[in-house]
């Protein structure tokens, strides 16, 4: 019998295995990826493997893919069920500062600690809002609806696999084989033509929307790996020639504590595809849809410590203004400096940062009192904290990645009213609850929290 966490391993995997034949740059970016974490490992020794272990890091994945309807997120979130893969947190992508994209989102990913260290495989996945009259008028709705009501993204046959994996919690070795051949198989890129005309009707309102509804499968717009040093794979990639996007998007590099999360791309490559003209004729075209993604994952930080990086992004854009993209930079360290933490500590004293905490047994016994509070703690030694990894993602970060691999800025009519979507309106086209990540962190700091003596927790902790 093949566990859950087995499949999700093994889907991720060949999921990999599949996206390297058919984008090769893919594979240059993994292997860049392996070479700087290798030597991160070896300058920075056990400190590297602070947010998580070389073998995790290396072998860490999301992808992201896109689908047209609720009852297509529904079948996502059946195969995903099956990996033991949940709806984390709600992303709505129509309204960033960046661009503006009708889709809304979530990611499917492990939420136990031991899931997690087992393998973190991790799916962004977006769906279109098709009822939003700002990017759809009556007369393309209509078209729209009825061109995603005439396709199928999953074979029946597997999504009653799925379902069973779900409910089973494992498969049996045959038929586990059968779902991840028939899994991959579905995320793989279609041969099909596509509808030159319908396809660039579309692509008017947005290049994510003819991605989406413009073709009659979905498939991996992109599969990230996990580097250490984001900033150095950036130099490296474009060092082999890869052209990548203007910049890293999240946090700035500086010498504090890395926090969420840091991503950057190669750009979205030309790839040929079969079109078909209005008089049935197929030729060859080429279209930009898939690009190759890298992230650096840092500290989860609160609620508290989330609403500071809010206003720390508006700040820097106060500032910076229209700067290039190196003075953007400068303008978003300095920000950074003068407000943020600059040590893990601080992260966790002052509630910015999420942590477990830990009894310290090597302390010497010297005949004092722990104190109440959570700096004297730390201080003192009695407790260590180790820092929670950002599971998740940023709605601006991941619009600004998208945004960096269109080749045009699409259309919004702001006149027309925007329509209302939001996590509960997602998990009841899902079918299942959408988790709210910072519950989770929460969770996970309290859990250690009610391990270590009663003593020696800080005042407020249960």
């Amino acid at each position: 019998m093949i566990e859950q966490w087995r499949l999700r391993a093994a889907f991720a995997a060949r999921l990999s295995r599949m996206y390297g034949r058919e984008v090769p740059a893919y594979t240059t970016l993994v292997d860049v990826s392996r070479e700087v974490n290798e030597d991160v490992l070896r300058a920075r020794g056990a400190d590297a493997e602070r947010l998580g272990s070389i073998g995790r890091v290396t072998a860490e994945r999301h992808g992201a893919i896109r689908v047209g309807t609720p009852e297509e997120l529904e079948q996502v979130g059946r195969v995903f069920g099956a990996l033991g893969m949940r709806p984390v947190g709600f992303y709505d992508l129509r309204d960033t500062p960046a661009s503006a994209l009708p889709i809304v989102s979530t990611a499917f990913r492990p939420v136990d600690e031991e899931e997690l260290a087992r393998n973190p495989f991790r799916v962004f996945t977006s769906m279109l809002t098709v009822s939003d009259p700002r990017f759809f008028d009556a007369d393309l709705r209509s078209r729209l609806a009825t061109f995603l009501a005439g396709r199928e993204l999953f074979p029946p046959e597997l999504l009653a696999l799925a379902d069973r994996a779900e409910a089973e919690r494992e498969l049996p070795g045959t038929d586990a084989e059968r779902f991840l051949d028939l899994a991959v198989r579905a995320f793989e890129l279609s041969p099909e033509p596509i509808d030159r005309e319908w396809y660039a009707a579309l692509e008017r309102v947005s290049a994510v929307a003819a991605d989406i509804g413009g073709v009659r499968s979905t498939h991996i717009n992109h599969l990230t790996p996990r580097v250490l040093d984001i900033d150095e794979l950036y130099r490296r990639m474009t060092e082999r020639g890869v052209e990548m996007i203007d910049t890293i998007q999240g946090p700035p590099r500086w010498p504090g504590p890395d926090v969420l999360l840091r991503q950057t791309s190669f750009r979205a490559l030309a790839e040929p595809r079969a079109l078909r003209t209005a008089d049935g004729s197929v030729t060859l075209g080429a279209l930009r849809v898939r690009f190759g993604e890298v992230e650096a994952r840092g500290i989860a930080l609160t609620r508290e410590g989330r609403a500071l990086y809010d206003r720390l992004l508006g700040l820097i854009d106060e500032r910076a203004g229209h700067r290039p993209a190196g003075e953007r930079g400068d303008v978003a360290r300095a920000v950074w400096s003068e407000h943020l933490p600059p040590t893990e500590h601080e992260l966790a004293v002052r509630g910015l940062g999420f942590f477990t905490y830990h009894a310290a047994p090597e302390r010497p016994a010297d005949g004092s009192r722990p104190p109440s509070d959570l700096a004297g703690l730390l201080a003192g030694g009695w407790l260590r904290a180790e820092p929670i990894v950002y599971e998740d993602f940023l709605p601006r970060s991941a619009a600004g990645i998208f945004q960096s691999n269109l080749g045009e800025a699409g259309s919004r009519n702001s006149g027309q009213e925007c329509s209302s979507y939001d996590a509960d309106r997602l998990a009841e086209a899902i079918g299942r609850e959408v988790l709210d990540p910072f519950t989770l962190y929460e969770r996970q700091r309290d859990r250690s929290l009610a391990r270590i003596p009663r003593a020696l927790r800080p005042q407020g902790a249960s």
